[in-house]
């Protein structure tokens, strides 16, 4: 079991921690590689820049993805640590030195964070090399790593420990207060929509389309309505066919095929081109079986859609 220690901007820290936001973008400006220094579930802590040297905070990693910056925004909003799109923008811009508006950058998606106050921040690592500009992964068995990792369990349970007690947690070689911290992530609005558009591989469902633009991820279920932040409880559509599942003259049943209600051309005298979908196969599926639409989802929808 590892734990991750980043480089946290203050700024971004301290503006997602007086929103109380429940989901976070841990942006890179220009790093798109893969992020694999820590499983799905684990633990990321947030630490400040010399010479403070403290942890400040934590969350637990949902995935790594990349995507364009008014995609990011559209996804986040203000979980991205800053207000608007166009100091989203900015602050992009001022770190990658060059006026492209609209970049493609590394996203870290964390989720289920817990905040601390200044008075509450704890020591961050002692090992750390002055050459470190970016973060570190830890073993949270020993050492430092288990050091960070109980004071961060603690810290999340309401309790923090005495900073004597630090030399002797970074020299016990298991986990002392309970189970180890690895979660099933909860996915917030912005999770989910990655997720979903990520699990049916950036592509429309139902039309195969990819111009991302144009894309959405849609609850089978609405959230507004018991339904949950859950990829089987998704279809990533192209906008227009969204609207039309939305308003239930579109669903797909149990089997993954489409119908169309005949009341569209009853309705607005058109939509030959959506009446050409009726009875296909979806074109897109999740390759993890879990991830695929859920049958009681589906039926919920089907009792809704707009028949004869």
């Amino acid at each position: 079991m590892n734990l991750y220690v980043g480089i946290t901007d203050p700024d971004w820290f301290r503006f997602l921690r007086g929103r109380h936001a429940d989901e976070m973008n841990f942006w890179r400006p220009r790093n798109t590689n893969e992020f694999g220094a820590i499983d799905r579930g684990e633990l990321f802590l947030f630490k400040s820049r010399y010479p403070e040297n403290r942890i400040v905070g934590g969350a637990f990693l949902l995935r790594h993805t990349t995507m364009r910056l008014e995609m990011a925004w559209d996804f986040f909003g203000e979980a991205n640590g800053v207000e608007s799109l166009d100091a989203f923008r900015k602050k992009i811009s001022s770190i990658r030195r060059d006026q492209e508006r609209n970049p493609e950058i590394g996203c870290t998606l964390l989720t289920q964070p817990f905040y601390l106050t200044e008075e509450d921040y704890f020591r961050g690592p002692s090992d750390w090399a002055k050459n470190i500009v970016v973060g570190k992964r830890y073993d949270a068995r020993v050492g430092e790593g288990a050091r960070m990792y109980e004071q961060a369990k603690m810290a999340m349970a309401g309790k923090l420990l005495p900073e004597d007690s630090h030399a002797r947690l970074a020299a016990e070689t298991t986990p002392r207060f309970g189970a180890e911290m690895t979660i099933l992530p909860r996915l917030g609005q912005g999770g989910f929509r990655v997720e979903v558009m990520e699990s049916y591989g950036r592509r429309c469902a139902i039309s195969g389309e990819r111009t991302l633009p144009v894309l959405e991820a849609a609850h089978i279920r609405p959230y507004s309505d018991d339904g949950p932040h859950l990829i089987s409880n998704g279809l990533y559509l192209r906008s227009d066919l969204h609207t039309l599942f939305d308003r239930h003259y579109l669903t797909v049943t149990k089997d993954l095929r489409v119908e169309v209600s005949p009341r569209i051309r009853q309705e607005f005298s058109n939509g030959k081109d959506y009446y050409a979908l009726h009875g296909q196969e979806l074109k897109a599926v999740p390759k993890a079986a879990e991830n695929r639409p859920a049958p009681e989802f589906l039926e919920w929808h089907n009792n809704l859609f707009l028949g004869e």
